[in-house]
C-alpha cells in the first residue's frame, strides 16, 4: 500500500500571539467608547496633577470630591437608562426637591423616618412614571415635556413649602444622617451609595431582560415592537428608575446640609447630563454603559475641583466643560464610525 504524505500545514508554527492580539482587538472594538472615556479621564487627572500637585496628591481633595460629586452623580447613573432609550429627562432636579416634600410631610404626620423615606421614593417613582406616561403613551417629545414637568414639579414643591425651607436637625434624623452622610472605612457614605446604586443599575442593564430591552428600544423602537417588546412599559420603567434615584439623591443632599432648601437641585441639571454623554452614552440611543456614566461623573467633578484648585477663576469651569464635552463627543463619533466600518 503506497504511503501518502500528509501535506504540511500552511503554518507549521501558528503565531502564539495571534489569539491575544485578536482578543485585544475584539475587546477594544466592543468597549471602544468606555475605553476612550477611561483614557480621557486618565489624561485629565494627569493634567491636574501636573498643574496642582500639592492639591491632587493630597487625600483631602478626594474626600471632598467623594462627598459632593455623588449628590448629582447618582442621577447620572439612572439617567443613562433614559438616554439609552433615545429619550431625555430635564425634570429630575425638581423631583429631588418634590420627593423631599413627601419625606417631610409624612414624617410630620407619622413621626416615622422609615415611612418618610418610603414616601420620598414613592413620590420620585410617581414623578418618573408620569414623565414616562406623557412620553411613551401620549407620544410627546421627552425634551419638551420634561421641560414642562420640571417647572410643574418645582411649582408644586414651592406651593407646598410656601417658599420656605425645612430644618432637618432633630435627633430622630441622626441615624439616617449617619447612614447617608457618615463614613465607611474612611470613605464618605455618599460615594458608597453611588457605588452601590451603580452596581445595582449595572446588573439590571447587563444581566436582565429589561436591560436588554432598553438597548433594543433605543436602537429601533419599531423593530422592538415587532419583536414583542412592550416599548411603552420599558420607557416608563426607565423614567421611573430615574425618578426614584433622583428622590434618593435629594434625601442624601438634604441630610448632608440638615436642611431642605426650596431650591434643592437647581444648578445641577447640566452636570448629570454632561456626565452621561462624557461616559459614552449616545444621544441617538441604543448605546451606553453605567460604568461609563460613573467615569463621566468623576470627570465632571474633577473638572470642577481641578479648575479651582489650579488657581483659576471659577468661570473657567464652563470653558473646560465645553472643551471636554466637544472633544469627547467628536472622539465618540469617530470611534463609532470606525466600528461600523
Amino acid at each position: 500500500m503506497a504511503k501518502t504524505d500528509i501535506p504540511p500545514s500552511v503554518d507549521e508554527h501558528p503565531a502564539v500571539d495571534a489569539v491575544p492580539r485578536i482578543s485585544a482587538r475584539l475587546f477594544l472594538r466592543r468597549h471602544a467608547l468606555t475605553t476612550g472615556t477611561v483614557v480621557i479621564a486618565i489624561l485629565m487627572w494627569t493634567i491636574f496633577v501636573t498643574a496642582a500637585p500639592d492639591v491632587f496628591l493630597s487625600s483631602s481633595i478626594y474626600n471632598a470630591f467623594a462627598t459632593t460629586t455623588p449628590l448629582w452623580g447618582m442621577m447620572a447613573l439612572a439617567l443613562t437608562f433614559v438616554v439609552i432609550t433615545r429619550e431625555m429627562d430635564l425634570s429630575f432636579v425638581s423631583v429631588m426637591a418634590l420627593g423631599m416634600v413627601g419625606f417631610t410631610r409624612v414624617f410630620d404626620w407619622t413621626g416615622n423616618v422609615f415611612l418618610a423615606i418610603l414616601a420620598c421614593l414613592i413620590v420620585g417613582l410617581a414623578c418618573g412614571c408620569f414623565n414616562g406616561f406623557l412620553v411613551a403613551i401620549l407620544g410627546i417629545p421627552s425634551l419638551v415635556i420634561t421641560l414642562g414637568t420640571m417647572f410643574f414639579f418645582r411649582g408644586i414643591e414651592m406651593v407646598l413649602l410656601d417658599g420656605s425651607g425645612v430644618a432637618l436637625t432633630g435627633d430622630e434624623f441622626t441615624g439616617l444622617r449617619n447612614a447617608l452622610n457618615g463614613q465607611t472605612a474612611g470613605i464618605p457614605n455618599e460615594m458608597v451609595w453611588m457605588v452601590v446604586i451603580g452596581v445595582v443599575l449595572w446588573l439590571v442593564l447587563n444581566r436582565t431582560r429589561f436591560g436588554a430591552h432598553l438597548f433594543v428600544v433605543g436602537d429601533n423602537a419599531d423593530s422592538a415592537r415587532m419583536m414583542g417588546v412592550r416599548v411603552a412599559r420599558v420607557k416608563i420603567a426607565a423614567f421611573g428608575t430615574l425618578g426614584v434615584v433622583a428622590a434618593f439623591s435629594g434625601l442624601v443632599a438634604s441630610m448632608q446640609s440638615s436642611y431642605l432648601w426650596p431650591t434643592l437641585g437647581e444648578g445641577s441639571l447640566l452636570l448629570p447630563i454632561a456626565a452621561v454623554f462624557l461616559g459614552g452614552t449616545s444621544v441617538f440611543g441604543g448605546i451606553g454603559t453605567v460604568f461609563g456614566s460613573f467615569l463621566g461623573a468623576l470627570m465632571v467633578g474633577s473638572i470642577q475641583a481641578g479648575v479651582i484648585s489650579a488657581g483659576m477663576d471659577g468661570f473657567y469651569t464652563q470653558l473646560f466643560f465645553g472643551m471636554v464635552i466637544i472633544i469627547s463627543l467628536v472622539l465618540q463619533t469617530l470611534i463609532s464610525r470606525r466600528m461600523r466600518h
